[in-house]
This record gives structure tokens, sequence and C-alpha cells, in this order.
């Protein structure tokens, strides 16, 4: 038997570990003080370079759907603390330095969170599809990513209500598991971000019209059976195309998903012709 991680022993050694980590982090934010994107403005930027919905409420395997509510309101708490802010050149955009800590007593409630590859429960839970929206945005910009953690090796939930690719999803953890990107061009980029009572909604927007544009696709998906159960398999690419022209440029594998299914698959439907 594999021997446990301090972290393992007990909740207690979890939360010591944690809060090592935090203050950790701390630390080196503060150095980093004067490069993190906090201005913001109420008035849009005049170029809309993308945007996306994302339903709140979904349906996730037999996940009690009053976290899903209580998501909603985590959302709606959170999103105004990111909405209108300005990435200048060269400024990192961190969700973390934004929204900070998640607490009881700043009106966040109890949802749904990933601990240890296992649906959980805890105190401001649902941020990973805060993270997940604006993690797709980006996606679809020149905006250079330097930190994202995904949910690793595993597939949760089933694919209900779903419109982006699996694997392309983000894991955060106040305030040491991150979302960060920074801005490499000349020009300034804009993210707004609200709920409307059934979608969180979010939009990237720019002083300047790009030049490139970019498609994110799903390639080689396939379930598989294997000694240990059913893994999911799929290639994530991204191409680059000229915005003016559609000409394609490059294209690129961003990432390679094996992940175990952690639900039975459904049944297949009948053959319609009756063989």
């Amino acid at each position: 038997m594999a021997r446990k991680l301090f972290c393992e022993i007990s909740p207690f050694t979890y939360y010591l570990s944690s809060q090592k980590q935090i203050l950790r982090r701390r630390l080196q934010n503060r150095r980093m003080r004067g490069v993190f994107a906090r201005q913001k403005q109420q008035k849009k930027l005049p170029v809309c370079v993308y945007k996306h919905a994302s339903l709140i409420r979904r349906r996730l395997g037999d996940v009690d759907m009053q976290l899903q509510e209580n998501k909603a309101v985590n959302l709606a708490l959170a999103a105004p603390k990111v909405n209108g802010v300005l990435i200048r050149p060269g400024e990192v955009f961190s969700f973390w330095e934004l929204v900070g800590d998640l607490t009881k007593a700043a009106g966040y409630r109890e949802g749904l969170v990933i601990a240890r590859g296992r649906p959980s429960k805890g105190i401001g839970g649902g941020m990973c599809q805060f993270t997940n929206l604006i993690h797709w945005m980006v996606l679809h910009t020149d905006l250079t990513i330097t930190e994202h953690h995904h949910h690793d090796g595993v597939d949760l939930f089933p694919d209900y209500g779903r419109v982006i690719p699996f694997g392309t999803g983000t894991s955060i953890l106040y305030n040491y598991l991150d979302y960060r990107f920074r801005n490499d061009t000349p020009h300034t980029w804009q993210l707004i971000t609200y709920v409307d009572g059934e979608y969180l909604r979010g939009e990237l927007r720019c002083s300047a019209r790009p030049g490139r544009a970019y498609h994110i696709q799903c390639r080689s998906e396939a379930f598989v059976t294997e000694a240990d159960g059913v893994w999911r398999n799929n290639e994530i690419w991204r191409v680059t195309v000229d915005a003016r022209t559609g000409r394609r440029l490059s294209e690129e594998l961003l990432r390679k998903n094996h992940a175990r299914l952690a639900y039975q698959m459904p049944e297949p439907p009948p053959d319609a012709s009756g063989a």
C-alpha cells in the first residue's frame, strides 16, 4: 500500500497543508502586485472578440439540484467582481485576486465541488463553471494562458446539456489553484461577466480588432473499454485563421484526454430496423 501524504492523514492535516499553500501563494502574489489586472470600467471596449453563455442549472447525474440553486447564488455574487476588468498589455488576469475568498459571511452557499476526483459539497461551490467560461473564451483569442488546472483522469458526469467539448474545463481552489492569463498583445482587453437568472454570460472585448481568429475542435473522441472500466479519449485542437480572409494559418494540439468514466454508460437505443 502506498504511503499516505501528510495532507491525506486526516481532515486536520489537510487543513494545515491547504493553509500552507494559501500562505505561500499570498507571498508570491505580493511580489506580483503591480502586474495583476485590477482596474475596471463600466463602458465596454468597442470590439467583441468572443462571447459565450453557460447554463447555470444543469442536471449532473444524481447531484442534488439544490446545489445547483446555491451555485446560481454563488455565481451572482462573484460575477460583478470580475465584470468590466481591463487587462492592459503586460498585465495578468488572476481569478482569485479579483474574486477573493468564498466565505459564508460573504453570502456564499454550499455548492458542488470536486474533491480528490469525486463530487462533494463546499461553501462557494460552482466557481469552476465561472473559470470554464473564461477559459473557453480565452482559447478563442491571442491572450496567453499562464495557469490552468484540470480535473485530470476522470469524466464525472454524462453529457447532459454539454455545449463545449469534454476536456476544456478548469479546476480551481482558493487561492493556490488559480486560473490566469496574460495580455501579450499591444491592445487592451476587457472581460464582461454577468448572470441573467438562467445563464452565466461572458464577453471578451478588445480596443482593436485582432488579426487572427481561433476555432476549437474536438477530434478522435471515443469511449474505450479497458480492464479497469470505460475510458473516454479525445483530443482538443486549436485552429488559427486569418480574421479577414478566413485562411487557415496553423493548428495546434492543446490537450489529449484519457479519462475514466465515473458514471454508467447509457444503453444504446434499439435498432430502428428491428435487426
